[in-house]
């Protein structure tokens, strides 16, 4: 996720949320059209598991290596990608009272976008689902973000400039959109918040392929 899409002031925005509604607060790698995610935030820890899937994004593994197969990519690229993404916390209910101030937002552990999933649903077996569903439903939000990957990955040309991998290219495609990555693989230079969200991708990647191999 490296250009922001309206989680830079989270933290403050649950804060806002929670007074609202009334809620009671819990203490606390080196080695993709659609934007599908925010930009970098503050972390969450691992231990916190909110309802609607939020927390350690390994406890996801099968569902992971399941859909990422059978859209054929990556599952590691996948699981680094779901580790990008856990910077906020994965609550339903803060996340549909996030969206009622921001109708933009995204939604579910994968930090999707409507206008993405509604693309990555197309001839799917979860066509006749709704965006809406992500944030209770992580099992959809990692399949429907499997085949945004894989639908990003047929947007890449046969060969393209500069040192990105294919993989690097695909999670600046989830992060900035479909054009943008395309972009980087004529050889445009990433900016600072797409460079950013590489080097967490970075960050996360030795441990995503031990989640995923078991």
């Amino acid at each position: 996720m490296g250009k922001s899409r309206g989680y830079r002031w989270w933290p403050a925005a649950v804060v806002l949320v929670v007074a609202s509604t009334g809620a009671v607060a819990c203490e606390p790698p080196k080695t993709g059209s659609a934007r599908a995610s925010g930009s970098a935030g503050p972390g969450v820890a691992d231990t916190a598991a909110p309802k609607g899937g939020g927390g350690q994004p390994a406890r996801y593994a099968p569902q992971v290596v399941k859909h990422a197969r059978a859209a054929g990519i990556d599952p590691q690229l996948l699981m680094a990608i779901l580790h990008n993404e856990s910077y906020k916390p994965h609550d339903s209910a803060l996340e549909r009272a996030w969206q009622k101030l921001k109708p933009d937002s995204a939604f579910g552990i994968a930090n999707m976008h409507k206008a993405a999933f509604d693309e990555a649903k197309q001839g799917r077996d979860f066509a006749d689902r709704d965006w809406r569903d992500l944030p209770d439903d992580p099992d959809l939000a990692i399949e429907a973000a499997a085949w945004h990957l894989h639908d990003l990955a047929a947007q890449l040309p046969a060969k393209w400039a500069g040192a990105l991998t294919k993989n690097e290219l695909l999670a600046l495609g989830y992060n900035t959109g479909a054009g943008n990555m395309r972009a980087f693989a004529r050889g445009v230079k990433p900016g600072s918040q797409a460079s950013s969200y590489l080097d967490r991708l970075h960050d996360n990647w030795a441990k995503s392929g031990r989640e995923v191999k078991g």
